[in-house]
């Protein structure tokens, strides 16, 4: 019998209304879980447990009278450990802020819990968020829910194990090279990172800069639109979302249930590396196979790809950019108590000049106009989520693929960062498991500023998915996991360099 705890967040959000699922048993089910299962996994780095069943009592009497109850009233939410929760530790993964207590919601937490999403806890991220394996000094590894020795990828690892084992139905995530995308491939659950400004950030310091954006994380796509619909009011401290919603905050049913899509229209362009990242063989053979299991379904397949030239250095110089302004100092300050990713994000962006970032923010340019030209014969591009499949989280990254050495810390997530250089929404959906017996991820690419109509693509084919056991989303043996030693005993899980 389904555990409350594993219901679709759309599912058990009916439940509530029905009055069929009382908010407090959903809390304790999921709390439960995290209790059971976390300490094999290390994904909820700091609870709100006492708080939480306060507030599910408080949703329970509201469903009980007869109030107008909001689209996730009674739902779980996790928060990442970068994003403020008021009351809870925003640690950034880092020593440095162990102590450091939320005075106030950012924007997104306050609009899910205006929502009725009730937060459970934070989730647990690389340090400040650098890098695609989820470890830091403060909090230790997340490790993967199929495999407690391998990645959960990042930045958004510890909100996508959660998600996988069921102890949230709905967790928030960020994405500058795929911190979504990554994390939710990897770990068989959704990720969804938009076109700049549709998400409002009150908290990001270089604001114009749009390679990061805040994303919903859920268990499928249908929940995903639900939480992002939550997620839209237009905030006038970001200047993305203050210029995107001028005309004001978009239509919240139509990303909280996106019109069918009919496939048979669309004109499908697939790749499996956009023609300089370095996917894993076992990789690209997994999407070859799985896309022809439901590529007959579109108007047309066509293997081909923008034209990505030059995308390495235009996220190395932006991404180095983006972390020397926001950690130098703390570099400087206290280089013993940072992490090899933020030693090097910053040392690398110190060694650029205005000539690089200009030429950076050029290429930029040209890159985003080509790709604006290839949508315009092509309707959506279809991709692996990551190069690679799950590897140790021992390993601080994959310095080989397939034999051949990567150029940094960040270039196994070039499949991710093809996308971030443009801005383009795009959707990790789960697809089955790779050759190794791992998650496996698709990567839906839409149209700039298409984020409807890429949510629906994603849901039709997530559906097609769904119909085959081969390509069906994994879900993690709990039993198995809850009888795995903790993670705090595996040898280095805390050690960083």
């Amino acid at each position: 019998m389904t555990e409350p705890c594993d219901l679709p967040a759309v599912t058990a959000r009916a439940l509530i209304g029905e009055r069929k699922l009382s908010p407090v048993e959903l809390m304790d089910s999921c709390i439960g879980r995290i209790e059971a299962i976390d300490p094999a996994v290390n994904a909820i780095v700091a609870r709100s447990f006492d708080t939480a069943r306060e507030a599910a009592q408080e949703s329970e009497a509201a469903m009980m009278r007869g109030d107008d109850l909001g689209p996730l009233h009674g739902l779980p939410l996790a928060v990442k450990d970068l994003i403020d929760a008021k009351g809870l530790p925003t640690s950034f993964g880092s020593v440095l802020f162990a102590d450091n207590i939320a005075a106030a919601d950012e924007a997104i937490v306050a609009m899910l819990k205006r929502a009725g999403a009730i937060v459970v806890g934070k989730t647990n991220v690389p340090e400040w968020g650098a890098g695609g394996n989820t470890r830091n000094a403060l909090h230790g590894a997340t490790g993967n829910p199929f495999d407690p020795e391998r990645s959960g990828a990042g930045s958004s690892g510890g909100s996508a194990v959660a998600l996988a084992t069921g102890m949230v139905p709905l967790a928030t995530g960020s994405d500058t090279g795929g911190s979504v995308r990554n994390p939710a491939a990897f770990c068989g659950v959704v990720g969804f990172r938009p076109s700049p400004g549709l998400i409002a950030s009150n908290s990001r310091n270089m604001a114009w800069l749009q390679i990061s954006q805040l994303g919903p994380m859920a268990r499928n796509v249908s929940d995903a639109c639900l939480m992002l619909s939550c997620m839209l009011d237009r905030d006038a401290r970001d200047p993305l979302s203050a210029i995107l919603h001028a005309g004001g905050t978009p239509d919240a049913a139509a990303y909280r249930d996106p019109p069918r899509s009919d496939l048979g229209n669309l004109r499908i362009a697939a790749t499996t590396d956009f023609g300089f990242a370095p996917t894993e063989r076992v990789v690209a053979d997994a999407f070859r196979s799985k896309l022809a299991t439901f590529g007959s379904a579109f108007r047309g397949v066509e293997w081909t790809h923008p034209d990505c030239s030059n995308a390495d250095e235009v996220f190395a110089v932006l991404r180095a950019v983006a972390f020397l302004g926001r950690h130098k100092d703390l570099a400087e300050k206290h280089p013993d108590k940072v992490g090899p990713n933020i030693r090097d994000n910053v040392a690398e962006g110190l060694g650029y000049s205005a000539l690089d970032v200009a030429r950076a923010l050029s290429m930029q340019t040209e890159m985003y106009r080509r790709w604006q030209s290839f949508f315009g014969v092509h309707d959506f591009v279809l991709a692996p989520a990551i190069t690679i499949s799950p590897r140790p989280w021992s390993e601080l990254y994959p310095a080989v693929i397939d034999g051949k050495p990567t150029k940094s810390y960040f270039h196994w997530l070039a499949m991710a960062y093809a996308v971030t250089n443009v801005g383009h929404p795009t959707v990790a959906i789960p697809a089955g498991r790779d050759g190794a017996g791992m998650p496996f991820g698709i990567q839906v690419i839409g149209p700039r500023g298409g984020d409807v109509a890429t949510l629906a693509v994603a849901r039709e084919i997530e559906t097609l998915l769904a119909a085959n056991p081969d390509t069906a989303r994994p879900v993690p043996d709990l039993a198995w996991l809850g009888r795995q030693p903790p993670m705090s005993s595996r040898p280095g899980f805390r050690d960083f360099d």
